[in-house]
């Protein structure tokens, strides 16, 4: 590990010890996985993680969280969180995030001080402010805090510290809820996160590790894979399967984003 990385990451846990104790939004992915790390080095069991149960999160997401914090000893708690029982979040608004991370961190905060937590956090990095996020807005409201933005650590450097550390998501693909594949304006359902779930789950078993299904009207799917992919998912035997699947799945037109992946597709609409 180089000396500014680990300054850094030395940084975070003097950051964390300074809480005292500490509940932290865990969804499995990246970020929040190498903040869980942080904390339970930090605090041990005086530190907790959150994950969530939802419409918008698919199962094996959950489950990793969940082999992840048996594996390393930490305290986990499954926190079950509908948005779609949220008012206005079926309808899709352009500040849709904020209204799940309202409702989500309300709820952590709840269980956070009944297992004897005194803040809460979440994994937010300094790449993410380079985007259109309006849940950090909830974040600031609620007065959640953000250590890996604290530290400055950027996405890159969450991945490398991550890898020194041996853990299984230095490499693993960005993920966001599921309600990300959805045009702004547009009703969100169960039916629908149901259909892009499981289309997405089938590029997974394909090999597809970084795309997104997005879903446009109620039966157009828009496959985003990586550039070099492109040419793959669509070759003449992948497309037969990917197509008799999606159409199983409910989707009449599938097409392929010649663009490729990126996050925040849907915010590129968005002036």
């Amino acid at each position: 590990m180089n000396t500014e990385l680990q300054k850094k990451y030395e940084a975070l846990l003097k950051y964390i010890r300074g809480l005292g104790s500490l509940a932290v939004a865990f969804s499995g992915g990246v970020d929040s996985t190498l903040l869980v790390y942080a904390a339970h080095e930090a605090l041990g069991d005086k530190a907790l993680a959150v994950t969530a149960r939802s419409s918008t999160f698919p199962d094996r997401e959950r489950n990793e969280a969940i082999a992840f914090c048996e594996k390393y000893g930490i305290r986990h708690k499954i926190l079950d969180s509908e948005e779609l029982d949220i008012a206005g979040f079926r309808e899709n608004p352009k500040n849709r995030c904020y209204f799940c991370k309202k409702e989500l961190f309300t709820k952590i905060i709840e269980l956070a001080a009944a297992n004897g937590c005194e803040y809460v956090a979440e994994g937010s990095n300094m790449d993410d402010l380079g985007d259109y996020r309006p849940g950090l807005q909830a974040v600031e409201e609620l007065h959640v805090t953000s250590p890996l933005r604290h530290t400055k650590l950027t996405k890159q450097e969450i991945r490398d510290l991550s890898r020194e550390f041996g853990l299984p998501t230095w490499d693993k693909p960005s993920f966001a809820c599921l309600a990300s594949r959805f045009v702004y304006g547009e009703e969100i359902t169960g039916e629908k996160l149901s259909m892009v779930g499981r289309a997405e789950q089938l590029l997974l078993d394909l090999g597809f590790r970084q795309m997104r299904v997005r879903m446009h009207g109620d039966d157009l799917a828009r496959i985003e894979v990586l550039p070099e992919e492109v040419e793959r998912v669509s070759a003449p035997d992948i497309r037969e399967q990917i197509l008799k699947a999606f159409r199983e799945i409910g989707f009449t037109y599938v097409c392929v984003d010649l663009k490729g992946y990126r996050t925040g597709a849907m915010n590129e609409v968005l002036k």
